[in-house]
C-alpha cells in the first residue's frame, strides 16, 4: 500500500492530500514531490525506511502537524524539525538516536515519542515546550531528567521506564496535570520491598506454576510486550496440588512475555508488579508466575475474564493526544456507571494499599459489561494492563503518597468521562442521573485539584464512590 502511495506521489496524483504514509518503501531520502503538497500536508509517516537524515525543505511544509519516522537509522533528531512551526507530534521510536538538540524542538510541540533509542540526555530546553502534554522516553540511557521539566504544567503523560535514572526526580510528584506515569526499570527503583507495610499472606505470596501444568488454547491478544493465551491450568492432585487451592482444570489466561522494552517498561517490572498485590475481583493481577518455560521466557498466569467484558473506550488518537476516545453512541445507565466507577476505584485502592503504582489508569484499560438482568449478572468492571506498573520501593516511602495522588487525577478524568455519558432518558433515569452527578461532583473536583498534595487518597475516593447516591 505504501509503495502504491509512493508511485501516486511521484505521478502527481496526491494533490490536496492531508496525510501521506510511505512506510517501508526503501527510501534513503524523502521524495522531493512532497514539497508540492505544502498547502495541505498535515501528517507524514516515513517509518521503516533507511533514512539517515531529513531534508531542510521539511520546514517549507507550513501545515505539517505530525511526523513519524520510527524504525529508521537516524542518530540525531534533525534540527529542521524545530523550524516546522505547526509541528505538534514527533514519533521517532526504535531508531538509533543518541542526540536530541535543543534546536530540534518545535515551538508548539505537544507529543514527543523517542522510545527505545540511545539517548543519554535530553536538553533543558525541553522544559520550555509549554504545550507538551505527552512525553515518551522509555528505553533510553537517561541518567537524569532536567529540572526544567518541572515547569511543564500541561504534561499529562510521562514515560521514562527502562532508563538509567539514578534518583527519583521528586518534582514529578508535583506536576499539576500528570495522571499517567511509567518509571519502572530504573536503578532508583530496582527490586525492593514495596512501600506498603502490608505483610505477605496466602493471597499475596509468590506462586510458581510449572509450564507442564498449562495447556495453551487460542490467542487472546498480542502486542509489543508479549502474547496472551487462553489456557487450561491442571495442577496435579487438583486442589491439593501446586495450584494453591485452585480447582483442577481451571480456565486461565497466560501471558508469555516477548522480552521487548515497551513504552511502559520491561517484562521483569510487569512481572513483579503483577505478583505483588494478590488477587482482586476488579483487577487482572496474577495468580502466579510460570516456571520451566521451554524457551526460558517469563510468563504470568492470570484469571480468565468473562467474554462479555469489553474496553470502556479506545486509546488516545492523534487529535486527543492523552485522552481516550469513546464510542459517540456509548451511554451508561446510572446504576451501571455507579458500579463501574466504584469498582475501578476499588481496584486502584487495592493496588495502592500494596504499594503498587498502576501508571496507566485509562478507560481503555478498564474492561466492563453492563448489568444483564435476564442472566442475573450485575454490572462489572476490571482494571487491566499492569505493563506500566511499579512496586514502589520502601526506601522512597516518603514520596509514595505524592505519587499516589497522580493517579487520583486519572481517576478524576474517568469520573468526568463517565458523567458525560450518563443516560438520563427513560422512566426514573433522569432523577437517578442527577443524583449520581451530585454525588460525584465534589469528588471530581477534589480529584482534579491542581496541587497534587491536596487531592484525597484513592482509598478515600473509593469509599465515597462505593456509597449509593442520595
Amino acid at each position: 500500500m505504501s509503495l502504491d502511495t509512493l508511485n501516486a506521489l511521484r505521478a502527481g496524483r496526491l494533490a490536496g492530500a492531508t496525510q501521506v504514509r510511505l512506510n517501508g518503501c526503501g527510501l534513503t531520502a524523502l521524495p522531493e514531490e512532497l514539497r508540492a503538497l505544502a498547502p495541505t500536508l498535515e501528517v507524514l509517516d516515513v517509518g521503516h525506511n533507511p533514512l539517515g537524515t531529513l531534508p531542510p525543505w521539511l520546514a517549507e511544509l507550513p501545515r505539517l502537524q505530525v511526523l513519524f519516522a520510527s524504525y529508521t537509522p537516524l542518530t540525531v533528531v534533525p534540527e529542521v524539525l524545530g523550524a516546522c512551526t505547526a509541528l505538534r507530534q514527533i514519533g521517532l521510536r526504535n531508531c538509533q538516536l543518541h542526540t536530541l538538540p535543543a534546536a530540534a524542538l518545535p515551538p508548539r510541540l505537544r507529543w514527543l515519542t523517542l522510545t527505545a533509542n540511545a539517548l543519554s540526555s535530553v536538553p533543558a530546553a525541553l522544559g520550555d515546550c509549554a504545550e507538551l502534554e505527552k512525553l515518551m522516553l522509555s528505553g533510553n540511557r537517561l541518567a537524569q531528567l532536567p529540572a526544567s521539566l518541572a515547569g511543564l504544567s500541561r504534561l499529562a503523560l510521562l514515560r521514562v521506564a527502562a532508563n538509567g535514572l539514578i534518583q527519583w526526580p521528586g518534582w514529578v510528584g508535583e506536576l499539576p496535570a500528570l495522571a499517567w506515569l511509567a518509571v519502572a526499570g530504573n536503578p532508583w527503583c530496582d527490586a525492593a520491598p514495596p512501600a506498603t507495610a502490608a505483610p505477605a499472606t496466602a493471597a499475596t505470596a509468590h506462586r510458581d506454576i510449572p509450564w507442564t501444568e498449562l495447556t495453551l488454547g487460542a490467542v487472546l491478544g498480542q502486542g509489543a510486550g508479549g502474547t496472551t493465551w487462553q489456557a487450561r491450568w491442571t495442577p496435579p492432585g487438583g486442589p491439593g496440588g501446586s495450584g494453591c487451592g485452585a480447582a483442577a482444570g481451571q480456565d486461565v489466561a497466560v501471558k508469555v512475555f516477548g522480552g521487548a522494552i515497551t513504552s511502559d517498561g520491561t517484562p521483569a517490572t510487569e512481572l513483579a508488579a503483577s505478583l505483588c498485590p494478590g488477587p482482586h475481583p476488579q483487577l487482572t493481577s496474577a495468580l502466579g508466575a510460570v516456571s520451566g518455560h521451554p524457551e526460558g521466557a517469563s510468563a504470568l498466569v492470570m484469571p480468565l475474564l468473562p467474554a462479555r467484558l469489553r474496553p470502556l473506550a479506545g486509546p488516545p488518537s492523534l487529535a486527543s493526544c492523552s485522552r481516550d476516545v469513546y464510542d459517540p453512541a456509548l451511554r451508561l445507565c446510572p446504576a451501571d456507571a455507579h458500579a463501574v466507577a466504584a469498582q475501578a476505584a476499588a481496584a486502584l485502592a487495592h493496588l495502592h494499599a500494596h504499594g503498587v503504582l498502576h501508571g496507566d489508569v485509562y478507560a481503555h484499560n478498564l474492561l466492563w459489561a453492563p448489568a444483564d438482568p435476564l442472566a442475573g449478572l450485575p454490572a462489572q468492571a476490571v482494571l487491566s494492563d499492569l505493563g506500566a506498573a511499579l512496586r514502589w520501593p520502601h526506601r522512597l516511602a516518603p514520596a509514595w503518597p505524592a505519587v499516589q495522588r497522580l493517579e487520583v487525577l486519572a481517576l478524576g478524568h474517568l469520573l468526568d468521562e463517565l458523567a458525560l455519558r450518563l443516560d438520563g432518558h427513560g422512566p426514573g433515569l433522569q432523577a437517578q442521573a442527577a443524583a449520581l452527578r451530585r454525588h460525584w461532583a465534589p469528588w471530581q473536583a477534589a480529584c482534579r485539584e491542581p496541587v497534587p498534595a491536596r487531592r484525597p487518597a484513592v482509598a478515600e475516593v473509593a469509599a465515597a464512590l462505593a456509597r449509593p447516591p442520595a
